[in-house]
């Protein structure tokens, strides 16, 4: 054997063990978290997709704010809305499957059975904006700037990935940490992969509404700073022909038009101002919808059931301020939120209170903890609140009177044992006699008639509590910094929840500004179960290991809970068109799109009801 075939053997040799055999190597147009895809590799398109949809058409709609930037992947600037619409992902989820994602950049996914590492195979006809070929090196240089210079979410959603390598042009690999993580392989495919070759010459931290290149269905057309954004449908778009892709993005034209507040949006849509909106507010919803274009029914209001978890909302505690560290605190302040009070007379009955971080799913915790969940909480028995194996957990109740004397007993009680008394009406520390005061970050008026009665009830306490309202980008930029003592805040949740529960409830990013730990947890055990989450083997595991996180974060008291509902509440200009099926998962709207005649109709009788 000549000397560099023996110098060059034991490297192949101990190349051998990473290599799996052929027959554990899955090739595919798709990959499940659990189970096997919804659509075969010759699927045609969505069923909740028209393929037959008409094109064309200037859709308007609103945002509420300003924003300085075109950058939606770094903490500086606030962002325009509708960014997402510029670039395309290496894979894309079905909104019909719990999470199942399908090539889009990607022909084609390949990985090992213990999905220790993943390759993507690029499609050769892939396109950037510019005409420039999107390759696996711009997929390495996406990954490794996000991680290094974008918002904390990368780190934490990516901070598993060991090494990202292009493989050859159009072939890209990532491998992971050791450990099970069977997400990775999917949100990986997540990646909106920028050009390298747009960011060569630019410093990808400054501020700059210059439009961006990308891959996607949509380029920035026009930018008026600060007050509007129109994106054009990109006629030489590569990908408008795939099976993921067909039926949607059937606009021509679509433009966000910024509003100072939801007031003035409203009313700026019922005046013609733009097409559609998705009402969040249920006493707008109830009592607003009316005047001239209503009577002639030009604009048609729907609440649109979904499948969808709905997360947590509520008033959050910034656990930051001392304050706010005991649980008891929290929960004697969670006593005084008359939600059955409030559901009755301000939000006509429309909403259900929240008693689950993963409302509305399998994933959400009932009653006391199943055997399933014991075995996984008991290794934490003394680390956790005695209620988790003890109680059932129910947000507390009224009987909608407005007569709490239960509630604020209840809650002075819970006070006295933390350390808190009254004194000269006033709830003081026992020990250091600093009084008790909370300070409700907002920047949107129309939550005050809900903040207001909740004032009175902590009053009630001896709390002098306020609402500080600020703009949008004041708002932005505090809870950046964590400068807050409450907010009315959500945590929005996926029917697979894995990695981005670090960021919402890890210890390593308590601290870390920008990040979407907002209640600043610090709690070992609570990092623990979000890795035993993000490593569930099968589906079964995953929705125990997820109602024992979220039996803790409930008892843990960090937020008050508030209210869901199971439906998207849209008021639109009767000039749009959907399909029959409707997606189980998100709203859809891209699939929507519009009818000729109908906007002729609509059009010309707008015209007329608001002629000067």
């Amino acid at each position: 054997m000549r000397p560099i075939q023996r110098n060059l053997l034991p490297v192949l040799l101990a190349l051998l063990p990473a290599v799996a055999p052929a027959e554990d190597i899955l090739r595919s147009h798709a990959v499940a978290m659990h189970g096997k895809p919804k659509y075969a590799a010759d699927f045609t398109h969505y069923e909740y997709a028209n393929p037959a949809a008409p094109t064309g058409g200037h859709v308007r709609r609103e945002a509420i704010g300003s924003f300085d930037s075109l950058n939606p992947f770094i903490m500086k600037g606030i962002p325009a809305t509708g960014l997402e619409l510029v670039y395309d992902t290496l894979m894309v989820a079905s909104a019909d499957e719990p999470f199942s994602m399908y090539g889009l950049l990607a022909a084609e996914i390949e990985m090992p059975a213990d999905r220790s590492w993943v390759i993507f195979r690029l499609r050769p006809e892939a396109r950037f904006s510019d005409g420039r070929a999107v390759t696996a090196q711009d997929v390495v240089f996406t990954f490794k700037t996000l991680f290094q210079q974008g918002r904390p979410f990368f780190k934490a959603y990516y901070g598993n990935v060991k090494s990202v390598t292009a493989i050859d042009a159009l072939t890209v690999k990532f491998e992971f940490q050791p450990g099970d993580n069977r997400e990775l392989a999917l949100i990986v495919g997540q990646l909106q992969v920028l050009p390298q070759h747009y960011w060569k010459d630019r410093d990808f931290q400054n501020v700059s509404l210059d439009p961006p290149v990308g891959s996607g269905p949509y380029v920035v057309e026009k930018v008026e700073a600060g007050r509007s954004i129109t994106y054009r449908r990109n006629p030489e778009y590569w990908g408008r022909d795939l099976p993921v892709r067909r039926g949607s993005n059937n606009f021509e034209r679509i433009t966000f038009d910024y509003y100072r507040d939801t007031t003035v949006s409203l009313e700026a849509f019922k005046a013609g101002e733009y097409d559609f909106r998705v009402e969040n507010n249920s006493k707008l919803w109830a009592t607003a919808y009316t005047g001239p274009a209503v009577e002639k029914k030009l604009i048609r209001t729907e609440a649109i059931p979904h499948e969808n978890p709905t997360g947590m909302q509520g008033f959050v505690f910034n656990t930051r301020r001392a304050k706010f560290d005991d649980r008891r605190v929290r929960r004697a302040l969670g006593e005084v939120f008359d939600f059955e009070w409030t559901n009755r007379n301000l939000f006509y009955g429309q909403y259900t209170r929240t008693q689950s971080y993963f409302s509305n799913s399998e994933l959400a915790s009932s009653g006391l903890p199943s055997p399933a969940e014991l075995a996984i909480l008991s290794r934490y028995r003394d680390r956790v609140p005695p209620e988790v194996f003890t109680s059932a957990y129910t947000a507390p109740t009224t009987d909608g009177s407005g007569n709490i004397r239960t509630n604020l007993r209840t809650a002075i009680r819970l006070l006295r044992e933390a350390g808190w008394v009254v004194r000269d009406g006033r709830l003081v520390h026992g020990k250091t006699g600093d009084p008790m005061e909370i300070e409700i970050l907002m920047y949107d008026g129309a939550f005050q008639r809900v903040v207001h009665p909740y004032i009175q009830n902590l009053e009630k306490l001896g709390i002098r509590a306020q609402v500080r309202m600020v703009d949008v980008n004041q708002y932005v930029n505090r809870l950046r910094e964590f400068d807050f003592d409450m907010i009315i805040g959500s945590f929005p949740q996926s029917s697979s929840p894995g990695n981005e529960q670090r960021e919402f409830w890890g210890s390593a990013f308590a601290d870390r500004p920008d990040s979407r730990n907002l209640i600043g947890v610090r709690d070992p055990v609570v990092d623990e179960l979000i890795e035993l989450v993000i490593s569930a083997p099968d589906r079964q595991s995953l929705v125990s290991r997820t109602r024992a996180l979220d039996r803790v974060l409930l008892w843990n008291h960090y937020v008050v809970p508030q209210w869901h509902i199971r439906a998207y509440r849209v008021a639109f200009w009767d000039k749009f068109r959907r399909p029959a099926v409707a997606p189980k998962h998100e709203f859809g709207f891209q699939y929507w799109w519009i009818d000729r005649e109908l906007e002729k109709r609509v059009e010309g009788q707008r015209a007329s009801l608001f002629r000067k």
